[in-house]
């Protein structure tokens, strides 16, 4: 493809950063693992701001199940391998954005991976997987942008000095595929804490909620909180590319009728909380 003039394809971004910052944004190198709903959300906002070093990865192929929330998802990619078809229909977006497709078998290149890319946006949805990601961001000091399992959209930033989120919900800092147990218990506190931080429970109907979180129902996703998802993990790898402020490892939420969320020192939170791990846990023996 002929390649573009990249003053003439982000000269509008110009006042929401001046023009060292798009130069900062131009070089900044950012990894996505998961390129379905909200990594590929974060992944088209990226090449739509001008970024031109990028890596993504996922396991996954197009279906037409991800139609309703996934950008990079339709009737032409569905079958196809999800990063390759990213990769291709980023350099329709921008010929010159430099790319790479770490494939499948991505977490045997971590090592690489997060000495190539100081920040990493973690789309994957698997607890495991997840936690080697963050393990191995820490130790070569990269920052990883995730968002919660809730209703509506959230993000959160760990850089590495904070804890992981198998730290904060467990207090351990591995975790295998045969620890049933501790996935388990990892699933109720982020669903505890979700509960309790965000009026997740009024955008959602309860009965599904309740056989997601029993297993018996797969994860449900609506295209505007997705997106936005993905919208809020751009924005924080904005603020940390210019060095603004980020939010941190706790992040927030943002409810979609327009107040915003944040964790809260009110007492009252202190009684909610403990209603929460009382019906979850009746809902979780029933």
């Amino acid at each position: 493809m002929e390649k573009m003039n990249y003053k003439t394809l982000f000269q509008r971004n110009i006042g929401f950063v001046d023009e060292t910052e798009q130069a900062k944004i131009r070089v900044q190198k950012v990894f996505i693992v998961g390129v379905g709903g909200m990594g590929g959300a974060a992944l088209m906002n990226l090449v739509r701001m001008g970024y031109e070093h990028l890596g993504v990865a996922d396991i996954d192929v197009f279906e037409e199940s991800n139609i309703n929330r996934q950008l990079f998802c339709n009737m032409d990619t569905v079958g196809v391998d999800k990063a390759e078809a990213s990769v291709a229909q980023v350099h329709k977006l921008n010929p010159n954005v430099d790319i790479k497709n770490w494939g499948r078998n991505w977490l045997e290149k971590l090592p690489e991976i997060c000495k190539e890319y100081s920040i990493i946006i973690n789309g994957c949805d698997d607890i495991v997987a997840s936690n080697t990601l963050y393990n191995a961001a820490r130790k070569a000091g990269c920052t990883v942008i995730d968002a919660y399992t809730a209703s509506v959209p959230s993000v959160y930033v760990t850089r590495p000095e904070e804890p992981s989120p198998l730290m904060r919900w467990t207090g351990k800092e591995q975790i295998h595929e045969s620890d049933t147990d501790l996935i388990n218990a990892y699933k109720v506190k982020e669903t505890e804490y979700v509960m309790t931080n965000s009026n997740s429970l009024e955008h959602i109907h309860l009965p599904i909620a309740i056989e997601m979180v029993q297993g018996k129902r797969s994860r449900m996703s609506l295209s505007p909180m997705v997106i936005m998802t993905g919208c809020l993990m751009a924005y924080q790898v904005l603020f940390l590319t210019i060095g603004k402020s980020a939010t941190d490892h706790h992040g927030y939420f943002v409810d979609p009728f327009g107040k915003v969320t944040k964790r809260s020192l009110n007492p009252l939170m202190l009684v909610k909380k403990l209603l929460v791990k009382f019906f979850l846990n009746k809902w979780l023996r029933d």
